[in-house]
């Protein structure tokens, strides 16, 4: 529980900080039936994959309330929305007509369009360990930027290619559910020529504020002993600098390249193509330690015994209901050390995600996590980060991937019995947040 309440108001970010929140398609959306299939779909559909059994088939039914959504956006007051495209809806006819009438609500009520392009849910008939994916891909997004970059002009490729290709490929947790460990690396590298594939096409259809949004967080050795230190550095560049290097300096860490498929230098001229900014979801530090030999059971995934790694609670912090732990100044230390890191080849940064899950409407414990978190994304901004935004994650609570139904990270309730919308405490928090920036 954090129980401090800050009472000083939030420091004014620069001129033109963009705030917004963030969701995606298959978690909000429902109407199944209007869409072709994606390995979600299928995934939820095998026994014992989703916690509470549940799927996304009518999730917040935001398909068909999406006006009553649009209007909660424009009485919060955020500046833009970052939601999702749904590829397995487009695949299907009509599947951009949705598209069109929601960017065109958004539009209507003042709220920037920010769609991203590839958030999880992949058509079934597709699999990222294939190289023809991330062409695929790209035919897709042209179709999409032809479709509404009349009126959309900020765009990200990809969301969280790191937990796709860990959870999804590595350890079977997520969709498509797949336990491949270290034969996982090719859905990385597809992803992320998908990304530079997706670039290229934006820009030929005349996109000019372009981004990704990759998931960092700061990774602390669990000690100063050697053993914990290298598998500490061995995490940190699985989850941070894999998905970083390659976007932002056009190479791989060193040893990556020649574990991955193809024409590996050749792609990561594709891979590397600049961007106008760097979306970043933020949640939390992991403390990392050598391994113990043994299965893990960690924020609700198991960590094979065969990982050169284990991972370990922090210490003397708070949680959130879903047991992730509550670190602030996390995010100071993870911009400052990107900033150090990649120096001029770090574009402005844009916070992507940031949010947290706990129950009940008068969620106090949800606005102290966001007013801590916004206060140390300003520190961050005080020490010379460029950072042009910041998006709560999220708009509503949804279905929640593996956990289904069971954790809520809404500043709107959703009763999902009724789909009944209520906006919660720290809605009305984050709107008076906002009006004392302008």
């Amino acid at each position: 529980m954090i129980r401090r309440m800050a009472t000083d108001p939030i420091p004014q970010f620069p001129s033109g900080f963009l705030w917004g929140v963030s969701t995606s398609a298959h978690q909000i959306e429902g109407a199944a039936d209007r869409r072709e299939p994606s390995v979600w779909d299928a995934f939820t559909a095998e026994p014992g994959r989703v916690k509470d059994g549940s799927t996304a088939a009518v999730a917040c039914d935001h398909y068909h309330r999406y006006r009553e959504d649009v209007a909660l956006l424009a009485g919060l007051g955020v500046d833009a929305y970052r939601f999702s495209i749904s590829w397995p809806r487009v695949r299907s006819d009509g599947g951009l007509d949705f598209y069109d009438r929601l960017v065109d609500e958004l539009c209507a009520a003042g709220v920037r369009p920010v769609p991203t392009l590839f958030h999880w849910d992949l058509p079934v008939s597709l699999d990222w360990l294939k190289r023809d994916t991330a062409a695929h891909f790209a035919e897709y997004v042209s179709t999409v930027a032809d479709r509404l970059g009349d009126r959309v002009s900020k765009w990200i490729t990809l969301n969280e290619p790191a937990e796709h290709t860990l959870f999804g490929h590595a350890l079977g947790a997520h969709a498509p559910g797949k336990q491949l460990m270290f034969d996982a690396l090719p859905a990385a590298h597809h992803q992320l020529l998908a990304h530079g594939l997706a670039v290229q096409a934006l820009r030929a259809c005349g996109a000019t504020d372009i981004g990704i949004a990759n998931s960092h967080g700061p990774t602390w050795p669990a000690s100063r002993d050697q053993a914990d230190l290298e598998a500490a550095d061995f995490y940190d560049l699985l989850l941070n600098r894999l998905f970083a290097d390659p976007v932002l300096r056009g190479e791989y860490p060193e040893g990556i390249a020649d574990l991955m498929p193809g024409d590996v230098p050749a792609d990561l001229k594709i891979i590397g193509e600049p961007l106008d900014f760097y979306g970043v979801n933020y949640y939390a530090p992991t403390r990392v330690g050598a391994p113990q030999g043994t299965d893990i059971e960690f924020g609700g995934l198991t960590i094979p015994a065969e990982l050169p790694f284990s991972v370990h609670e922090i210490d003397g912090v708070p949680v959130t209901d879903f047991g992730w732990p509550v670190v602030p100044e996390g995010l100071t230390e993870l911009l400052t050390g990107f900033h150090e890191r990649y120096g001029d080849r770090l574009p402005p940064v844009v916070i992507t995600e940031n949010g947290c899950s706990y129950e009940g409407i008068d969620d106090q414990e949800r606005i102290a996590y966001l007013d801590a978190h916004v206060r140390a994304l300003h520190r961050a901004v005080e020490a010379g980060v460029d950072v042009r935004g910041y998006f709560v994650w999220s708009l509503l609570d949804n279905f929640e991937w593996a956990e289904g139904y069971a954790r809520r990270f809404g500043l709107v309730h959703v009763d999902f019995e009724t789909l009944a919308r209520t906006p919660k405490a720290s809605y009305a928090w984050f709107r008076d947040v906002l009006r004392a920036q302008r």
